[in-house]
C-alpha cells in the first residue's frame, strides 16, 4: 500500500534510528498503566467503589462509559497498533524474513501454549471455553515497563525481540476478535463497511495523501462496524492498513504523521483510562476457593506458564531445526527472563475477557485471572533478568 521499495527504503531508516524513542514510550506507557491500575484496584476497594460502578455502568447516549471506552476509545489504539504493525512490515523489526522468522514463531507458540493449558484446565467447563484467549495475548506497554526497570543492562536484542512478539501478538489477537468473538452480523452495515474499505484501498492505491480523508471514511466505517456485529476496534485497523506508508519529496509520511500524532494520546489518556475503568476487582468477599476457579485458575496457569513454554518451545525447535538464530548478545537464561515476561497480557486480555464473557458473571475471575497471572509474570521475569544481567 503506497510505494513498497521506497516506503520500505523511508521506514526502515526511520525505525532504525528511532526505535529507542519508541522502546522508551512503550515503557513509560507500561508504568503509566501500572499506575492506572493501582488506582482501579484502590478505588474498588475503598468507600467510593459504588460511585466507580456507577459511573461505569450510568447509560450515556444508549451506552455505558465502558462501553463507550472498549468499543470507541480501544478503537483509536487498535489503530495505532495497525499502524506499528504495517511500519513493522513495510520497513522495520518484521520486514525481512530473516527479521521476522524468530518473533513469529516465539508468538506463534506463545498463544497457543496458554490457549491449550485454558482450555484443559476448563475441560470439564465447557461453559467457559470461550476464554481460551484471554491469557493469549502479550501487554507490549506492561511488558517493556518492566524491562525498562532493569534499564540500559538489558541486551537491545531482547527489547526489539519482545517489541515484535507483542506486535504479531496483538495482530494474532486483532484476527481471534474478528473470527471468534463476533455477534449476529448486520448485513446492511457490513455492507456499509465494505463501500468504506473499498473506498480507502482506492485512494490509497491512488497515492491519495490526505489523512484527514482517510479519518473520515475511518470514522464511517468505525460505526457501520459498530452496528454490524463485529467489534468496532477492527475499524481502527483497517483504517491504519489502508493509510499510505511511502514518503513524499519533503520525507513525510502519512502513516508515521497519523503515528505521531496519536501515540501520545494514546499512552497517556487511552490507555490508562481504559486500565482504569477495566482493572477494578473488589477483593470482597474473594477466598482463596475463589482463586481457584477454573477461570481464574486457567488464565493465571495461561498466562504464567503457557507462555514461557510456547515461546521456549517453538523458539528452541526451530533454532534446532535451522530455521532460525538466536542473537549472540544475549544468554539462554536471559531469553527465558524475556519468555516469562511474555506472560504480561493486561489490556488485551482484559479486553478478549470482556467480549468472552459478555454478561458479567465471571468478569470478577477474569479479571482476577488476568491481574494475578500478569503480576506473577512481571515479578518473576524481572527477577530472572535482574539476576543475570550485569
Amino acid at each position: 500500500m503506497g510505494s513498497p521499495q521506497k516506503g520500505a527504503k523511508a521506514l526502515s531508516s526511520k525505525s532504525s534510528s528511532n526505535i529507542e524513542a519508541f522502546l522508551k514510550g512503550e515503557a513509560l506507557a507500561g508504568l503509566i498503566l501500572m499506575a492506572a491500575a493501582a488506582v482501579a484496584l484502590g478505588v474498588a476497594n475503598s468507600p467510593w467503589a459504588a460511585d466507580y460502578t456507577a459511573i461505569l455502568e450510568t447509560p450515556v447516549l444508549t451506552k455505558s462509559p465502558l462501553h463507550w471506552i472498549n468499543d470507541g476509545l480501544m478503537a483509536v489504539f487498535f489503530l495505532l497498533v495497525g499502524l506499528e504493525i504495517k511500519r513493522e512490515i513495510v520497513g522495520g523489526e518484521l520486514s525481512t524474513r530473516a527479521k521476522a522468522a524468530l518473533p513469529i514463531l516465539a508468538a506463534a507458540g506463545g498463544m497457543a501454549g496458554p490457549a491449550l493449558i485454558y482450555t484443559a484446565i476448563n475441560w470439564s467447563h465447557p461453559a467457559y471455553h470461550v476464554g481460551w484467549a484471554i491469557p493469549a495475548a502479550t501487554d507490549i506497554a506492561f511488558a517493556l515497563g518492566v524491562m525498562a526497570l532493569l534499564g540500559s543492562r538489558v541486551p537491545r536484542s531482547l527489547k526489539i525481540f519482545l517489541t515484535a512478539l507483542a506486535v504479531i501478538d496483538d495482530l494474532g489477537a486483532i484476527l481471534i476478535i474478528a473470527l471468534f468473538y463476533t455477534a449476529d452480523l448486520s448485513g446492511l452495515a457490513l455492507g456499509v463497511a465494505a463501500i468504506c474499505v473499498v473506498a480507502m484501498f482506492a485512494l490509497n492505491r491512488l497515492n491519495v495523501r490526505k489523512v484527514w480523508i482517510y479519518m473520515m471514511i475511518g470514522a464511517v466505517l468505525w460505526a457501520a462496524v459498530l452496528q454490524s456485529g463485529v467489534h468496532a476496534t477492527m475499524a481502527g485497523v483497517i483504517t491504519a492498513l489502508m493509510i499510505p506508508a511511502n514518503h513524499d519529496a519533503a520525507g513525510r509520511s502519512p502513516l508515521l504523521t497519523v503515528e505521531h500524532a496519536i501515540h501520545p494520546w494514546v499512552t497517556y489518556f487511552i490507555l490508562p483510562v481504559f486500565a482504569f475503568a477495566n482493572a477494578g476487582v473488589s477483593f470482597a468477599g474473594i477466598t482463596w476457593d475463589a482463586l481457584a476457579h477454573p477461570v481464574t485458575l486457567g488464565i493465571i496457569a495461561g498466562l504464567f506458564l503457557g507462555k514461557q513454554v510456547g515461546v521456549l518451545a517453538i523458539s528452541y525447535a526451530a533454532r534446532a531445526f535451522g530455521w532460525v538464530r538466536l542473537s549472540a548478545d544475549a544468554s539462554a537464561f536471559q531469553f527465558y527472563g524475556v519468555a516469562v515476561l511474555t506472560g504480561i497480557g493486561f489490556t488485551m486480555s482484559l479486553f478478549i475477557g470482556n467480549l468472552a464473557f459478555a454478561t458479567p458473571e465471571h468478569l470478577a475471575e477474569v479479571k482476577m485471572g488476568v491481574l494475578v497471572g500478569s503480576l506473577v509474570s512481571g515479578i518473576v521475569g524481572y527477577v530472572l533478568l535482574r539476576r543475570r544481567l550485569k
